[in-house]
């Protein structure tokens, strides 16, 4: 039998701008509620803004360089750069909503 299609939504719950440098998402989740499966196809800086946990759990296939789950405790204000190839599903498994800002490098010619 096979496998359907996976589907992939965007980085983030919601994109704010875009230009020939840089493409920056909002990330905003309820207790409990995930991200649709992404990938990341470009380096990204992540800026945490409102929250208290945080997972990623990586699809098998990942190339990003967390694989498997990994969970944290959330620090509004920490920045973490990210390198590409992740394919992954955020899921807020806090009590707070989580909030983010994410900014794609698409990098300078």
């Amino acid at each position: 039998m096979a496998r359907p299609e996976r589907v992939l939504g965007g980085v983030g719950t919601a994109l704010l701008f875009e230009n020939d440098h840089v493409r920056i998402w909002e990330m905003d989740l309820a207790p409990g509620e995930r991200t649709a499966i992404h990938r990341h196809d470009l380096d990204y800086i992540l800026v945490q803004i409102a929250g208290d946990r945080i997972a990623g759990i990586s699809e098998p296939d990942t190339k990003g360089p967390y694989p498997g789950t990994v969970e944290s405790d959330v620090a509004p204000g920490r920045w973490i750069y990210i390198e590409k190839g992740g394919i992954e599903t955020a899921v807020n498994t806090g009590k707070e909503r989580y909030h983010e800002i994410l900014i794609e490098l698409k990098g300078t010619a």
